[in-house]
């Protein structure tokens, strides 16, 4: 299950829509629902998670999304993101991330993201 979890991380340093798109594709449902502290409301389907993940790379150029550590309970799995990359001030910085994923067979159905770990 972590390596779809694996691809969509993946997908969140790719500049080119397309490119990303194919990621997604490997990596979640097609009515995929998408929730983090930045999104306003539910992000629903590919094209829109796409656009989402595009946002991210335009605003974080070069910045990656690494997972670090899953762990499955009850059919949903914990995971720990790290995104990292030059911030502002030149420097190298990590910011912590943890999401919540149901799936749908081999592919990730929701996500339901945090900032940090609940330390």
């Amino acid at each position: 299950m972590s390596d779809c979890i694996t691809t969509f991380f993946e997908a969140w340093q790719i500049e080119e829509a397309e490119p990303r798109l194919a990621k997604l594709y490997s990596s979640v449902t097609e009515a995929i629902q998408y929730d983090d502290p930045r999104t306003p409301e539910t992000v629903n389907g590919i094209a829109a998670i796409n656009s989402y993940l595009g946002m991210f790379s335009e605003n974080a150029p070069g910045w990656s999304a690494k997972v670090i550590k899953t762990d499955t309970v009850a059919g949903v799995t914990r995971v720990t993101v790290a995104f990292g990359g030059v911030g502002p001030d030149g420097s190298e910085q990590v910011q912590l991330g943890q999401y919540f994923v149901e799936h749908d067979g081999d592919l990730i159905s929701r996500m339901v993201g945090f900032v940090g770990t609940g330390e």
